[in-house]
């Protein structure tokens, strides 16, 4: 009659011979797991690092910005008063927001300190559509402090409109504002801007695509035209275009902007920069998964060699099921098993560690946890293909193993304990001989000693 093994008794006997060598079993499947858990990491930190890129950009990253430049002769060229109404009319143009420089114009907490503690915030003019081209911050209330009814971008108070733009009232971006001291917006909360005081009407949150407006003040064209002498030149446009019109826009640009001097307008795109950015920050990803490519090496080698140790081991066992009728394939598909197996609960380990892993860098900076489920198919394959592997010669070299030669291998054991047990048997009982010996002796002589002692004073004088 043959013999049968079905998959459940086979994988049942894999868990209990893994079982009997917990400590062996752990230390084997650790290598894969380092491996798997660094391969896993890498690959969800840089989907998470993408994530919050698309997010930043608005999932399709069409904002250029069109800067004022030099001439030929390296003197200034600012923008025309007509650059942005021209630029509007490129009908793939979207949106389309300016921002003026003021020179010389300072920002401080109060009149009383001195105007060379300015902290290094630029002042700059702005329309009122400048969060709306720019696609600054999140929806508001997503974060702790915000009032109901913020505005999109505005960390605190709100941003400039067609009414506050005629009247001293600034916007203080996010790192400016925490120069200046201020983290409230109020009626009374004021800075010492150009000669004179702006109120305080919002604060912004950081913006990713344009990072020098965190260090800024943003106050309206009208009034910086008025007080601060701008004269209404803008020095950068900010424009969104349709997403497959970005580049015929780029071409146009320096002659829309200024047909003059086209040469003097400097046209790029911030999320270029931005992608570059985050692209820097997993230069290191292949190198990481080269690591954990050689550590996964590393650990199917430990797992082959401790099959080879397991078989070797094994030997009655391997003897005694050949014996009761087990084929070479069941004995061999039987370490095989146990090989994938133990590869396989390593690889699971890898992949739970190398989440949390990415769960907690995304939490530290703040960006959304993101696991690729292709990462974890191909770790945990990975894993049971290596496994696979290093337990194919072990496997192949218990089914090799002849049942009689498997247990006569451990008759000469057997023998040597039973020799040994003998020899310690024959060793106690003279020692037992020995000291019985030496008790009757010293008795003898304690004896003697006595009968001499009584006859000595017995005996008359």
């Amino acid at each position: 009659m043959r013999s049968r093994l079905r998959a459940a008794d086979l994988i049942l006997g894999a868990l209990f011979g893994l079982r009997a060598r917990k400590l062996r079993t752990a230390l084997s499947g650790l290598g894969i797991a380092i491996g798997i858990a660094a391969a896993v990491a890498v690959l969800g930190i840089s989907a998470s690092s993408k994530a919050n890129l698309l997010a930043q950009l608005g999932a399709e990253g069409n904002l250029v910005t069109v800067t004022a430049g030099q001439s030929f002769d390296g003197s200034p060229a600012p923008l025309p008063l007509t650059a942005e109404p021209m630029i509007a009319r490129i009908p793939p143009v979207e949106s389309v927001t300016a921002i003026g420089y003021v020179p010389g114009a300072t920002v401080r907490r109060t009149a009383a300190i001195p105007a060379i503690d300015s902290g290094g915030i630029s002042v700059y003019a702005a329309q009122p559509g400048l969060l709306g081209t720019l696609g600054a911050g999140n929806e508001p209330g997503n974060e702790p402090g915000n009032e109901p009814g913020n505005e999109q971008g505005v960390a605190a108070g709100t941003f400039l409109n067609a009414a506050t733009a005629q009247y001293p009232a600034v916007v203080l971006g996010a790192v400016a504002a925490q120069t200046l001291g201020i983290g409230q917006v109020g009626p009374a909360t004021q800075v010492y801007l150009g000669g004179r005081y702006f109120a305080v009407i919002g604060i912004l949150r950081p913006v990713p695509l344009a990072p020098g407006l965190d260090e800024a003040a943003l106050v309206g064209f009208p009034v910086a035209d008025a007080l601060l002498g701008l004269g209404g030149h803008p020095t950068q446009i900010y424009l969104r275009a349709l997403p497959d019109q970005v580049q015929p826009v780029v071409s146009v640009l320096p002659f829309t902007a200024n047909p003059a001097q086209p040469e003097a307008v400097q046209v790029s795109l911030p999320s270029s920069i931005l992608a570059a950015r985050a692209a820097a920050r997993t230069a290191y990803a292949g190198l990481f998964l080269g690591l954990g490519a050689v550590a996964v090496l590393v650990g199917g080698v430990g797992i082959a060699n401790i099959m080879v140790i397991s078989v070797l081991e094994r030997r009655t066992e391997i003897g005694l099921r050949r014996a009761l009728g087990a084929t070479r394939r069941q004995v061999g598909l039987q370490f095989l098993t146990e090989s994938v197996l133990l590869s396989a609960l390593g690889g699971l380990a890898g992949v739970l560690a190398g989440a949390a892993a990415t769960a907690g860098y995304a939490v530290a900076s703040g960006q959304p946890a993101v696991v690729p489920a292709a990462s974890v198919a191909v770790g945990l394959g990975i894993a049971l293909g290596t496994g696979a592997l290093a337990g194919v010669y072990p496997a192949v070299r218990a089914a090799r193993l002849p049942p009689a030669e498997a247990l006569r291998a451990s008759l000469p054991h057997e023998r040597r304990v039973r020799g040994r047990a003998g020899r310690e048997g024959r060793v106690s009982s003279a020692r037992s001989c020995s000291a019985r010996t030496r008790r009757r002796r010293r008795t003898t002589r304690m004896t003697s000693a006595a009968v001499s002692s009584a006859a000595a004073m017995a005996r008359p004088a």
